[in-house]
């Protein structure tokens, strides 16, 4: 699709994406499904279903409206408090996304997560920031999900970006092929590329997909000139060992290129309501976020590269 594509949000006033102050365009759909995942929201291409059980007063509108019998029955309100009570409004195996529910529900506590945009709206939307982009170096970010993704709508959006005279950042993990890539690269100024672990195995076990395509793209991306950030998203029991980053930063060392700086990003919980949203479970959900100063001993193996690293695209760096 080339006209529109489902957003999941629109971010403004974003500062760790990019330079200065920006707006960041979340697209649905990814192919890696990483377990840590921050945006499981972004993860499937198709609308899905948010409920949010701390606005939920188990009035029945939604089970009045569904036609497909996939709305659990009211309950007490009270006993959602329990953490032994496992209860959840929508039967996912029943809905067919009608969001009749949605539509019905006027506490908000059902809400489409997806929303279908056409280029001209996001632009507009971006645009309305244009004197906080010129007084602090920022503009636009594409990212995800996958904005490879996307490949048809991702390099008209960006043209258009540019006949705008935006300042574009595009936010990948690499998982495509080349010729996809390198189509975007002609109208990004900097890109922000994912680089989850260097072991292709224990790659495919956390993200359900091997790494030997992203690893060379990242290769290409190096010998093509273009301005690339590094993002290492820094993840328990995953990469968070002081010898798998001496074994990064090996790699980056004879990658070369036009590398303007890396940033470490510390696993965070936070996302965890997501999860309970969409009705899902998360393996990380007792995992308790990494604090910035427990990367401070990776932060130094990097910064012996002559690269301008940071914890977290702000704060500690070096």
């Amino acid at each position: 699709m080339g006209n529109s594509v489902l957003i999941t949000q629109i971010q403004r006033f974003a500062l760790n994406d990019g330079p200065g102050i920006r707006t960041n365009v979340f697209l649905k759909g990814c192919p890696l499904k990483c377990q840590w995942c921050h945006n499981p929201e972004n993860i499937n291409p198709l609308s899905e279903i948010f409920w949010k059980k701390r606005l939920c007063t188990q009035c029945g509108r939604c089970l009045d409206a569904c036609k497909n019998d996939a709305i659990v029955p009211p309950v007490n309100p009270d006993i959602l408090d329990d953490e032994n009570v496992h209860y959840y409004k929508i039967q996912k195996d029943k809905c067919v996304l009608c969001m009749e529910c949605v539509k019905a529900c006027i506490y908000n506590a059902l809400e489409v997560s997806g929303k279908a945009m056409s280029i001209e709206e996001i632009i507009q939307e971006v645009l309305s920031d244009l004197p906080f982009y010129r007084n602090s170096g920022g503009g636009m970010t594409l990212s995800g999900g996958e904005p490879t993704s996307h490949i048809e709508f991702s390099i008209n959006l960006l043209k258009e970006a540019k006949k705008n005279a935006l300042h574009v950042c595009l936010d990948t993990n690499g998982f495509c092929n080349w010729d996809s890539l390198e189509s975007l690269i002609k109208y990004t100024d900097i890109v922000l590329f994912d680089l989850k672990h260097l072991d292709s195995n224990l790659h495919y076990k956390m993200t359900g997909v091997k790494n030997d395509l992203i690893i060379d793209n990242l290769k290409k991306l190096a010998n093509s000139g273009q301005t690339f950030w590094i993002r290492i998203p820094v993840i328990p029991d995953f990469n968070d060992s002081i010898d798998y980053h001496k074994d990064v930063s090996a790699f980056i060392r004879e990658l070369k290129g036009n590398i303007e700086r890396i940033d470490l990003l510390p696993f965070h919980n936070w996302c965890q309501d997501k999860y309970f949203w969409l009705g899902l479970d998360w393996s990380y959900v007792e995992i308790e976020s990494m604090h910035p100063e427990n990367l401070k001993k990776f932060l130094e193996v990097y910064s012996n590269l002559g690269i301008k690293t940071t914890i977290g695209g702000s704060g500690f760096e070096k």
